[in-house]
């Protein structure tokens, strides 16, 4: 399993990669390991406001289909329109593919994502 230094993790198995008031959001590792083979990506419209927690996107695999939440509120101002395509980009690399890109409302929500060395420990935890 690979984590990456200096990015923020979800218990749900995002990653955010903090870009001034953007937030680049993707799947872990762990998560692409977990689904198999991925075979479509659902991406969300630009545009639209999200809370943490919400949903606004799915990856489906050729295991289960599975919803990718949002780790921070905003508005999403861009996606990641390549996976529509090439969903199996996620599998090749999974912190290269990110899914959408939030203009963030409350970066102080960032406080509750874990760094690298935590999230290590709650996969192995969740294993």
């Amino acid at each position: 399993m690979k984590v990456m230094e200096g990015l923020k993790y979800s218990k749900d198995h995002e990653w955010v990669k903090v870009d001034g008031n953007k937030a680049i959001i993707g799947i872990t590792d762990y998560a692409q390991d977990s689904l198999g083979d991925i075979v479509f990506v659902d991406l969300p419209q630009p545009g639209t406001a999200v809370n943490a927690g919400d949903a606004p996107a799915v990856v489906e695999s050729v295991k289960a289909a599975s919803d990718i939440y949002s780790p921070i509120s905003g508005t999403i101002i861009e996606v990641n329109t390549e996976l529509e395509n090439s969903p199996e980009l996620i599998n090749e690399d999974p912190y290269s593919n990110w899914i959408m890109v939030v203009e963030m409302k409350e970066p102080s929500e960032l406080d509750s994502l874990m760094d690298a060395g935590e999230y290590e420990e709650f996969c192995k935890e969740e294993a």
